[in-house]
């Protein structure tokens, strides 16, 4: 998943470097990812049931439907040119979070805590980071039209993405010392891009239908 390294490579080289103890049992360290992984996944899925939730609330016309894929896909463009550094779209709108007090001394907390839960926390917060995949699962996550419908779309969205962002915690030293994650960011920019133009090519045929 070049995508998922790209985008939250940083945040899994941060806590591993500052929170993980390398001298630490292979299983503690594994038990430490697995936790952060687990939090990702719950944010997740509570986004997808709210999706969900909105999704049987509205009942979208096709047309409409199709005006929403579209907006997602632009956004999707916008967020794959920002990640190439192109625009300051992406760097725009993390910057707004990442000054918000709130985020900052709860982010501080977690990011100094050695315990489980402080991972589980990280991941949360993680979670709710601005990210151009998990609003094209959220679109189809509303489209389900159930609370249920949409947080098992997420969940099995976190699930997949889990293998990924599990060997990246347990490589992180190497790519430290690498290009490895600058160039994944390339690839996950063109992934997103990509799956931008197809939602915004559904969306314009729905629309025009």
């Amino acid at each position: 998943m070049g995508h998922c390294i790209g985008m939250c490579g940083g945040f899994v080289m941060a806590y591993s470097s500052a929170k993980i103890d390398t001298s630490a049992s292979s299983l503690r360290q594994f038990f430490a990812h697995l936790s952060y992984n687990l939090g990702r996944i719950s944010s997740y899925t509570f986004l997808g049931m709210i999706f969900g939730v909105i999704g049987s609330v509205f009942t979208f016309s096709s047309h409409l439907n199709g005006y929403f894929y579209f907006a997602i896909g632009i956004l999707m463009v916008l967020m794959g040119l920002s990640m190439m550094g192109k625009i300051k779209f992406l760097t725009s709108l993390e910057a707004t979070i990442a000054f918000n007090p709130f985020i900052k001394t709860l982010f501080s907390k977690l990011i100094h805590s050695k315990t489980m839960a402080s991972f589980y926390g990280l991941g949360v917060l993680n979670g709710f980071l601005p990210c151009g995949l998990v609003y094209f699962f959220l679109a189809a996550a509303a489209t389900s039209g159930s609370l249920l419908g949409g947080g098992l779309i997420m969940a099995l969205f976190g699930l997949a993405t889990m293998p990924a962002m599990l060997g990246l915690g347990f490589v992180v030293g190497f790519l430290k010392g690498s290009g490895f994650r600058e160039v994944m960011i390339k690839i996950a920019s063109l992934i997103i891009m990509g799956y931008g133009i197809y939602m915004a090519y559904l969306g314009y045929t729905a629309a025009i239908a």
